[in-house]
């Protein structure tokens, strides 16, 4: 898979990433066995970037990449992978609790899970907007990269105003926001933004949280511990974070119409993915991934990009539905 520069970072990123929220929890269960699997089929396809959390199954998915990086390479930090993992969830999503000692915690504990020295990339895990304005965040975060904790940090948010406030700072290398059919403000100033600046974006919930598979009807149903049950109303965290926010049988209607501007042969989630990762500014894009199949597929949709898919109809969809089906629900919010 072809790479792509991220300047603040001084790496290259493949466009297609691997998110392991799936490994961790919240999207019911995933073997061991099944989670290294989906690991060794990433990297094997070419992706670069795994994106984590501290919490992930509070550490499990950190952990489950660290025993892939020792298999992979005797040296971690050689592997050839990229790991980006995030930080803040681990107490109250409150301003006080956002302080050097705790950051210096939570890195510390990353730092075991994952089996190395030094953290590739930490990213606030979409703290309040508070942290992201004061001065003492990144202070606090560049003296980890004085020390030697970390190589790089960003800030991963909820919101376009939160990610053009991150954006300013002149120390953050990326910033993670959702970015997918469903989720367009980004586009509007996020993007161009953080390109002028040499800012990586990562997008994550491309698929929105599975509505952009094609594969759910109106009688689909999720386990108890998926936050796609628990979580539609917001109650458990941001519900952004849930279909990208989007009534559920809205989704389906909007899902039946981007189907019908599909490129031949192509499915809508490579499409989606290989739109996603084509958009100006977008350096990696994230997806999910709970078995092999569904990495490989991942990974196959940078193969539409490198391949010069025409996606021109697919993208009129977007634009067109999201304009008609959901832009004033959504945009105002995010």
């Amino acid at each position: 898979m072809q790479q792509r520069p991220a300047p603040r970072l001084a790496r290259e990123l493949s466009p297609i990433g691997l998110g392991t929220w799936q490994l961790g929890a919240d999207w019911g269960e995933v073997s061991e066995q099944d989670a290294l699997a989906v690991l060794r089929a990433s990297a094997d396809a070419g992706v670069t970037l795994f994106d984590t959390a501290d919490v992930y199954g509070d550490g499990r998915s950190e952990a489950l990449i660290g025993a892939f990086l020792a298999e992979r390479t005797a040296d971690r930090a050689d592997a050839g992978i990229t790991v980006a993992t995030k930080m803040g969830r681990r107490l109250p999503q409150e301003p006080a609790n956002y302080t050097a000692e705790h950051f210096a915690e939570w890195t510390r504990r990353s730092r075991l899970n994952l089996g190395v020295d030094r953290l590739d990339l930490v990213q606030l895990h979409c703290p309040p907007s508070a942290v992201i304005d004061d001065d003492a965040t990144y202070d606090a975060l560049d003296a980890l990269v004085a020390e030697g904790s970390i190589a790089a940090y960003g800030v991963s948010v909820e919101t376009s105003a939160q990610a053009l406030a991150a954006i300013k700072r002149p120390n953050v290398a990326n910033v993670q926001i959702i970015v997918n059919p469903f989720r367009l403000k980004p586009l509007d100033a996020v993007l161009p933004a953080a390109a002028d600046a040499g800012v990586a974006i990562l997008a994550r919930v491309p698929l929105a949280s599975g509505l952009l598979s094609g594969k759910y009807s109106a009688e689909t149903t999720f386990a108890e511990n998926d936050h796609r049950s628990y979580n539609r109303d917001g109650s458990a965290f941001d519900q952004g974070e849930t279909f990208s926010g989007v009534d559920f049988a809205t989704g389906l209607a909007a899902v039946r119409e981007l189907e019908a501007a599909l490129p031949q042969g192509v499915s809508l989630p490579a499409a989606t993915l290989a739109w996603i990762a084509a958009l100006p500014g977008v350096t990696t894009v994230i997806p999910g991934a709970r078995n092999v199949r569904q990495a490989e597929a991942n990974a196959a949709a940078g193969r539409l990009l490198e391949d010069g898919t025409d996606l021109t109809a697919f993208d009129t969809a977007v634009r067109e539905v999201y304009d008609r089906l959901l832009r004033a629900e959504i945009h105002p919010r995010w």
